[in-house]
């Protein structure tokens, strides 16, 4: 795939999602190893003049965000977690960003609902988006449909991606993600990008 791959810096954002501490706790021992990897993407994209911005989930203290009607939010707001600057919210040290990094807040499931990302992305004449993040039936897919019908070209890194189920995981990233976007291991992206 990585032969195939092309990809243009100044044109292309990595967006590394949800890796936040809490988030992480879900994966278990398959933490670590995502977390290596993610974390040489992200330097090698950095080196290579690829923008990198960060998502995260969070919510203010009371959770104004989340109303009555939000059957998935609400357990979050019934358990008191990702209420931001609180202990568990933060992205993992392993991955933290660098000064000048964008880090988006959201407050619902994908990147884009009720946030200014896509702002910022055509700002900066952004064109394709690399996705990486926890979960993947979560984040990544209402990221990935969203910016693919916005017309991103995508490129998932499926070993940077991690779920509780791996079998959704597999679903996911073998049959339906490939529809809108070019699915890769880290090592083909790395490659790709340093040739």
């Amino acid at each position: 795939m990585s032969e195939n791959l092309s990809i243009e810096p100044g044109r292309t954002a990595v967006l590394i999602m949800d890796y936040q501490t809490d988030i992480l706790g879900f994966l278990g021992a398959s933490r670590d190893d995502l977390l290596k990897r993610a974390s040489r993407v992200l330097q090698t994209s950095r080196d290579t003049n690829i923008v990198v911005i960060y998502v995260t989930v969070g919510f203010r203290p009371g959770y104004p965000e989340i109303g009555p009607r939000n059957q998935m939010f609400t357990g979050v707001k019934q358990s008191g977690c990702f209420v931001m600057n609180q202990p568990g919210s933060e992205i993992h040290p392993a991955v933290a960003p660098q000064d000048g990094e964008v880090i988006v807040v959201k407050h619902r499931v994908g990147a884009f609902a009720g946030t200014d990302l896509d702002m910022i992305l055509r700002a900066s004449g952004i064109g394709t988006l690399v996705l990486l993040g926890i979960s993947t039936s979560g984040v990544v897919l209402s990221t990935l449909r969203y910016a693919s019908d916005s017309d991103y070209r995508c490129i998932v890194i499926k070993d940077c991606c991690g779920d509780r189920d791996p079998d959704v995981h597999i679903c996911l990233t073998e049959k339906v993600f490939p529809r809108q976007a070019t699915i890769v291991t880290s090592e083909e992206f790395l490659s790709a990008i340093r040739s």
